[in-house]
């Protein structure tokens, strides 16, 4: 069954369809002295709690921006433009002078994992590591969200690469988040300045 926002060629069409402050609301943080962004495109209540998780992420340290759902029902079907189209402007704007940039995102799913994609293959490879670290099952192949095109918002900073990371409705409910976020973070904190 399609929805509304499987028709949205772009965020164009999204505004057109639904309005900012009732359906939806975006925030944007930005912190000149980092060169790291962490995004939650589907946030609110399109892919619960990535939003939090995003927050909890970047911490004071990183940029953040956070496309959030925030309609009484219906948020996905309304509101979920999907990554290789999700062309919002201040995003667009904030990765701009981002070299690395980390997307989260929520999936389906029973079972707790995180399926981590990307173009940015060491960033990728770390952060996959640090979650398994945690005892929760990751997968860097072999899964239905490799987010390899460019197009692809966690491949749209400064040097064209990027991680998303999915993460099962299991792990978003009943998983260890602030270790997971606590997880991340570490590794964006120990990247070299660019």
């Amino acid at each position: 069954m399609s929805s509304p926002a499987d028709n949205y060629k772009g965020f164009t069409d999204l505004a057109t369809a639904q309005v900012e402050g009732t359906d939806y609301r975006v925030h944007v943080r930005a912190n000149a002295g980092s060169t790291v962004a962490v995004i939650a495109p589907h946030g609110g209540s399109i892919e619960q709690y990535t939003s939090d998780v995003a927050r909890d992420v970047a911490g004071a340290d990183f940029n953040l921006y956070i496309f959030e759902g925030i309609r009484h029902a219906g948020n996905y079907s309304a509101l979920h433009l999907t990554s290789h189209r999700f062309d919002e402007p201040r995003c667009l704007e904030l990765l701009s002078s981002c070299d690395h940039v980390v997307a989260l995102h929520g999936c389906a799913g029973d079972v707790q994992q995180a399926l981590v994609g990307g173009l940015d293959e060491p960033l990728k490879a770390a952060v996959a590591k640090t979650i398994a670290d945690l005892g929760i099952d990751t997968r860097l192949r072999g899964h239905q969200f490799p987010a390899t095109d460019p197009k692809n918002i966690c491949n749209r900073g400064r040097r064209g690469v990027g991680v998303q990371i999915e993460m099962t409705m299991a792990l978003r409910l009943h998983g260890p988040r602030e270790a997971i976020s606590a997880a991340i973070r570490s590794v964006l904190l120990a990247l070299p300045a660019v």
